[in-house]
């Protein structure tokens, strides 16, 4: 496409704010003294001449002209519709504006060059298809504005300069897109800029519609939603004055909510927070999400029991009896709370109930394996106290919100499990047990077990602020129980704050009285038996705990138990057995199979772990309780084992130095024991602990070990019968451990008859059942030297003496 132009001199008629473009017809104001200048300027000019004045209509922005302006004729002068003089002016051509000239009358002239546009024809196909798509474009917009006879006069044109320029009439256009427009000057290019503008402009109609549409729709459903609520209330009402019913409107409510605050018997600070929540719910709207927060949140106030608590009962010795009838054993924790109720009495008796706005609540954590009746007893205690009992579960809770409770901004806000405990238990003197507290775990949400601080701190808990309730509640009279199976897994803080009661386990004889007393029982119900049709004889419970099961609780041994049961029934119903039926001793292997734990003592003794040098026999505690732990070591051979020392069996830190502190004291002093020590000096030691797929670690394996190595060298067996525990020091010093009562009942349960432990432990023998003391041999002992003594076989008939348990 080629243009060609032709030099003018014309007066300026300066548009400020506006853009004229060819083929455009617009009205002036010629009260403007720029426009009147350039009209009566161009009428001089074409006095006597053929053909109308002409201007040069040219944009003015921030006081400066653009390089292009349109060529205008004023086709005429007259009065605008409002009555103001003004010229109708027609744009007919591009001018390219040059340098400024001198004219008729005061306006501003200038040269400029004209710009004909020329279009070849025919018009090439993609230019063709860019006016079908400007004027579909410029016929949507016109239709949704109703200008019909617009969209004929568009549909008309023909010529590609003049479709272009006919977007000048556009009123969503800007002027910076009005110039742009003015001063492209290929019709090609004009056209396809007119055609991308008006499609972004119909492109953000359509967002805007759809916006106004979704709010239209959001404003009609309030509307609508808000006259369905007024015409529900109407017909409530109206019902309610026919049928006499008491439901309430809002207002009646909260006037409801007032009356129930004013006659709930609330401490002081809660029945004044409670009264401004129902302040706040009278000046909340119905469609306020406010209200029906405060609703929950006042629900759950009154439904506390600030001022219910029920009477303890102080028949001490009627206490006692129920915590025998419904425990065997356990004779530490039914001291504690046997104690706690005297002390309860005598306060009450004095009048000494609150002291320092305090009461007399405890905090007993109970310690011990999985299956020795921590749980269970946490409703034994209230039984004989005569309390509510109420058990939180605590084992995998991660989020502190959970014992604290949920801000109430929150969706679905909730209080904390302490105060659902005393909403659950209705007195505010319940027992609570927290079970499983050594398995509460921590992660960004928080750690509840800070958050537990506060509420088993007994100097602190009788002002515990939920953070839902945010009032007082006073937990100062509550007896928290905190169940726990590994004592290290609890942190320090906390475990600080709760009085701690072991629970070490059983003895055989108590585990058989639990079996007749309450295991059977009630297993004989689930299996849909009577007590006179199956009857356990005491010689096969005492069986089943001794050879069946070996643990420090009585879970395996109720589901034993229970499968005895199960197999006389399914057998019975074969009509394979008649009942009633004795179970013995000698009937358990045809029923439930051969024993899984027997003694070593009953083994052949060529079959037993100690039947070869160099495996000794000691005691080990774990999360199950106590258990019994093998040692074996072995030299290799000089020309294929390079010397030092070997450690297998999953061993931590502590127990490997352990090792080599046993190591070094044999090469040190044992030339003195009479022990070959040249072979430690010149081939490898190995030290393997069986089970190797489990952790072991601690110091207390160091005299086993040392016995191990000391049997390896002499040759001589270390005894059957012999279970030992201790720290080893350098100088062959036994130093004391823990865990003594859980290691003796595990050696008891393993038929170990002989028992080393160090001097200095002596005090712990006191917490030891009599009954177990009685069959075990307990020696302490401060010197490996006395170890070696007792443990190792004489060296003329080590290998035909007895010698202990196998696995």
């Amino acid at each position: 496409m080629a243009s060609s132009s032709s030099t003018l001199t014309l007066p300026v008629l300066p548009l400020d704010g506006e853009v004229v473009l060819p083929g455009m017809v617009v009205p002036l104001d010629l009260n403007d003294a720029d426009v009147r200048a350039a009209v009566e300027a161009a009428q001089a000019a074409a006095r006597g001449a053929a053909g109308k004045p002409r201007v040069l209509l040219v944009p003015r922005v921030d006081g400066n002209y653009t390089g292009t302006g349109v060529l205008g004729t004023v086709e005429q002068v007259g009065r605008l519709a409002d009555g103001d003089p003004g010229a109708l002016i027609r744009g007919r051509a591009r001018v390219r504006i040059g340098a400024g000239t001198t004219g008729p009358g005061a306006a501003l002239w200038v040269e400029g060059n004209r710009i004909d546009e020329e279009v070849p024809e025919p018009l090439p196909g993609s230019v063709t298809e860019l006016v079908k798509e400007y004027k579909a474009l410029a016929t949507a917009w016109l239709r949704k504005r109703g200008a019909w006879q617009v969209v004929d006069r568009v549909q008309a044109i023909d010529d590609v300069s003049s479709l272009a320029d006919n977007s000048g009439y556009s009123p969503f256009l800007t002027l910076d897109q009005k110039i742009e427009l003015l001063e492209t000057g290929d019709p090609v290019a004009r056209l396809k800029l007119a055609t991308q503008q008006l499609r972004d402009h119909l492109a953000e109609q359509d967002v805007a519609e759809t916006i106004a549409k979704d709010v239209q729709e959001g404003v009609d459903k309030q509307q609508r939603e808000f006259l369905l609520r007024r015409q529900l209330d109407a017909v409530r009402k109206e019902l309610r004055e026919l049928n006499g019913d008491g439901s309430k409107d809002s207002a009646e409510e909260s006037d409801d909510y007032r009356a129930r605050v004013e006659a709930a018997d609330l401490p002081e600070k809660v029945r004044e927070a409670a009264l401004k929540e129902v302040d706040k719910l009278e000046r909340s709207s119905d469609q306020s999400p406010e209200g029906s927060w405060i609703r929950t949140w006042l629900d759950t106030v009154l439904e506390l029991p600030w001022n219910d608590r029920t009477e303890d009962v102080y028949d001490i010795q009627g206490a006692k009896s129920v915590l025998d009838a419904e425990h065997a054993g356990l004779a530490d924790v039914k001291e504690r709370i046997t104690e706690y109720l005297a002390v309860r009495k005598r306060r009450g008796d004095r009048g000494l109930g609150v002291i320092g706005g305090r009461r007399g609540g405890a905090v007993l954590a109970l310690v011990g394996p999985p299956g020795v009746g921590k749980t269970s007893l946490g409703e034994s205690v209230a039984h004989a106290m005569g309390r509510k009992f109420v058990r939180v579960a605590l084992g995998g809770v991660r989020d502190e919100a959970e014992i604290r409770g949920h801000r109430r901004t929150y969706v679905g806000a909730l209080p904390g499990r302490i105060v659902r405990a005393i909403k659950e238990a209705g007195s505010m003197n319940p027992v609570v047990l927290l079970d499983e507290i050594d398995k509460v775990g921590s992660d960004f949400r928080g750690d509840p077990a800070a958050a537990l601080l506060e509420v088993l701190d007994p100097a602190q808990n009788h002002t515990f602020r939920d953070h839902y309730l945010e009032v007082e509640l006073d937990l100062s009279d509550v007896v928290f129980l905190a169940t726990a199976n590994v004592l290290e897994a609890i942190p320090e803080a906390l475990l600080d704050r709760m009085e701690l009661v072991r629970l070490d386990g059983y003895t055989e004889d108590e585990k058989v009285v639990i079996a007749r007393d309450h295991l059977l029982p009630r297993q004989l119900e689930r299996a849909g038996l009577n007590a006179d049709e199956v009857t356990l004889d005491e010689s096969a419970l005492r069986k089943l705990a001794g050879e069946y099961t070996r643990e420090a609780g009585v879970r395996t041994l109720e589901r034993s138990v229970a499968r005895l049961l199960r197999k006389v029934a399914a057998q019975h119903e074969l009509g394979e057995r008649e009942l009633p039926f004795t179970i013995r001793d000698e009937d358990l292997r045809a029923l439930i199979g051969r024993p899984h734990h027997v003694p070593e003592s009953a083994q052949d003794p060529a079959e037993r772990r100690t039947a070869v040098p160099g495996v000794a026999t000691g005691l080990a505690v774990t999360g199950a309780g106590g258990d019994v732990l093998f040692v074996e070591a072995s030299l290799a051979d000089p020309e294929t084992g390079a010397a030092g020392l070997t450690l297998t069996g999953q061993l931590g830190d502590v127990m490997k130095e352990s090792a080599q502190i046993a190591l070094s004291f044999l090469r040190s002093r044992g030339a003195e024991l009479e022990l070959p020590v040249g072979d430690l000096k010149d081939r490898g030691v190995h030290i393997h602990f069986p089970a190797g797929a489990v952790p072991k670690d601690g110091p207390s394996a160091g005299i086993t070990m040392t016995t191990a190595l000391a049997s390896l060298l002499s040759g001589r067996l270390v005894r059957t019968d012999v279970a030992m525990t201790g720290e080893v020091s350098l100088t062959g010093r036994v130093l004391p451990i823990g865990g003594v009562k859980q290691k003796l009942l595990a050696a008891h349960r393993a038929g170990v008859k002989t028992v080393i432990i160090p001097k200095r432990n002596e005090a712990d023998l006191d917490d030891v059942p009599a009954e177990v003391l009685d069959k075990l041999d307990v020696h302490a002992v401060t010197d490996v030297r006395q170890v070696l003594e007792l443990a190792l076989t004489p060296a003329t008939n080590g290998a035909g003496t007895e010698v202990p348990v196998a696995a």
